[in-house]
């Protein structure tokens, strides 16, 4: 079953901007805005690609980074696996392909997503 808001897929940089404020972070809405981050992109937000952002604060990052986690509904990748391939959810990886833009992103489903990694 898939989990999490489907609807911040379609958030603009200012939605994600006002959901980082609803974090307690307003002073990161530039950092989002000016960098175009949208819903879409939110599955890059990590505590590797925030300090690109401006984000450097560790203890600011581990909770926008869990907030990111909780909104898309994605497991955090577990440690005991190999740094240079992690394994993913099958959530993330949908995620990842719905960043993406054009009507093919737009138009995938989960179900089409999951139908098509079983083939």
């Amino acid at each position: 079953m898939l989990t999490g808001n489907m609807e911040s897929l379609h958030w603009s940089c200012q939605d994600v901007a006002r959901w980082i404020e609803s974090l307690g972070f307003p002073q990161y809405k530039p950092c989002f805005t000016e960098n175009l981050i949208t819903g879409r992109k939110l599955i890059y937000v990590n505590c590797i690609y925030l300090p690109r952002l401006g984000i450097t604060d560790f203890t600011d990052m581990k909770v926008i980074c869990a907030g990111v986690r909780e909104l898309l509904g994605i497991t955090e990748t577990p440690w005991s696996h190999s740094v240079a391939d992690p394994r993913r959810d099958s959530r993330g990886l949908f995620l990842e392909k719905k960043s993406r833009t054009g009507d093919w992103a737009d138009n995938l489903t989960y179900q089409q997503f999951l139908d098509d990694m079983r083939q």
